[in-house]
């Protein structure tokens, strides 16, 4: 699970930021990628990547301003024209399909695939046998949503020595067993899972939330996660500026990350009225109050391990 920032800024493309797009990167959990937010040019960002645009099958749009939306039509139609087959299902606020379905009509664009929408309301959103997603509605100028991934736990790791003390020999019995599935063998004995098996391996938890201020709604999504991308338009010093436009600074972000027991924290939606070199000073401020944070650039990957 990795997840890659396309763009990571504020309302208007810049040289050096383009606007929010991230993408969840699930192919070795379920051989898809996720994509959290559509903001112009995220196709062309998308170029500078490894992303094959077949993989993305799921797009959360955490509010309908425009730095947030704008690349979807353009992206859903290059997907087709690159050999997109499989279903998309976006995921957003009312009137996310009204936006896509209206730009793809007037511009008489044909996808090859089926299109989904989900007006997205508080609550879970989404569930399969790996993951589940949850929205809450935090505090903005327009509905905005914050979106909390949680992997559901892994399986103990397989006690292979135990089950050749008790005479059972390697086979399919082990990946039932592995799985958490009891079994019965051909002489009747039932082999419980939970005997053969260590403790499950916590899921992950990536939370990544719209443009809001810090709010309730932030600390419940962001509970325990083991990564936490939240917007830090603004610095510290231009905290009026943030709370008059709904959006969050650098500190009260690193101090929703401590309160809410969260890894680490990645700062995003970064202003353009701040230059490469003010950027050390942003992520340095939100460091004194919660150490383990970093700053979101383009095209930076965060890993996000499976704890031990």
């Amino acid at each position: 699970m990795e997840l890659l920032f396309l763009g990571t800024g504020a309302g208007v493309p810049a040289k050096l930021r383009n606007v929010t797009s991230i993408a969840l990167k699930l192919l070795e959990e379920n051989g898809t990628v996720w994509l959290f937010d559509c903001g112009e040019a995220t196709q062309h960002q998308i170029l500078h990547t490894s992303i094959k645009p077949r993989r993305i099958e799921k797009i959360f749009i955490t509010h309908l301003h425009g730095d947030h939306i704008y690349g979807l039509p353009g992206f859903l139609s290059s997907r087709s024209f690159q050999g997109g087959e499989t279903d998309v299902t976006i995921y957003g606020p009312k009137g996310i399909e009204d936006y896509v379905r209206s730009s793809l009509s007037i511009s008489q664009t044909y996808v090859k695939y089926r299109l989904h929408f989900v007006e997205v309301e508080e609550g879970r959103i989404f569930e399969d046998e790996k993951f589940i997603v949850e929205a809450r509605l935090l505090e903005h100028g327009i509905p905005s949503y914050g979106y909390r991934v949680v992997e559901k736990d892994h399986p103990g790791t397989l006690l292979v020595e135990e089950l050749q003390k008790a005479g059972i020999a390697p086979g399919p019995v082990y990946k039932k067993i592995k799985h958490g599935e009891s079994v019965t063998l051909e002489d009747g004995t039932v082999v419980e899972a939970e005997k053969f098996t260590g403790p499950p391996k916590r899921g992950r938890i990536v939370t990544i939330l719209g443009d809001t201020r810090v709010c309730e709604a932030s600390r419940l999504l962001a509970e325990d996660a083991d990564l936490l991308v939240h917007e830090a338009t603004f610095s510290q010093k231009d905290d009026q500026l943030a709370h008059e436009y709904y959006h969050s600074t650098t500190l009260q972000a690193a101090q929703l990350a401590k309160d809410a027991n969260v890894k680490t924290l990645c700062l995003t939606h970064i202003s353009s009225r701040y230059d490469r070199e003010s950027w050390k000073m942003l992520v340095n401020e939100a460091r004194t109050v919660f150490p383990t944070t970093e700053m979101a650039e383009d095209f930076k990957e965060i890993s996000i391990p499976l704890q031990k």
